[in-house]
């Protein structure tokens, strides 16, 4: 099964927006991401309507964190996106007949909504602002700055 990666991507893009003093344009940010402008545009749609981001139109336009970092968690990220699946394992089918089959559903279905559980709880007490500190005491041990050009060659 394929991983659903646009968490860790839309992350990415949101610590560089933040470091930035003016808007980034969605070919800017693709680069980041290593995709197209198109799937950053439909990415940061939901961003946007959640009002974690805003875009400006025109010469001098592009995307800007709206909110202090301080205010978005992991998982406001993650419900903007659409809150998509967390893990990429499941049941076999999902009503089977066999009664151990059924048996096996049960206790796999509670283990994956308490990991779940667990998983977003922890995605709510991490904030943007957290990561950005993160961030900047890995810089500050390498012993400078980076652009988002340098940043993406190291």
């Amino acid at each position: 099964m394929r991983r659903d990666s646009r968490l860790s991507g839309i992350l990415h893009v949101l610590l560089h927006m933040a470091e930035e003093p003016g808007p980034l344009t969605s070919e800017a940010l693709a680069a980041a991401m290593q995709t197209n402008p198109a799937v950053v545009r439909r990415t940061m749609t939901g961003l946007r309507e959640a009002g974690f981001v805003r875009s400006g139109r025109g010469h001098g336009g592009g995307w800007t964190i709206a909110r202090d970092l301080h205010e978005i968690t992991l998982r406001d990220i993650h419900v903007a996106l659409g809150s998509p699946d967390l893990f990429a394992i499941g049941n076999r089918t999902e009503a089977p007949g066999c009664l151990v089959e059924q048996a096996v559903n049960a206790a796999l279905d509670d283990g994956f909504r308490e990991a779940e559980r667990v998983l977003l709880d922890r995605f709510g007490s991490v904030t943007l602002a957290a990561l950005s500190a993160d961030f900047h005491a890995r810089l500050a041990a390498r012993g400078g700055t980076l652009t988002l050009e340098q940043a993406h060659a190291v």
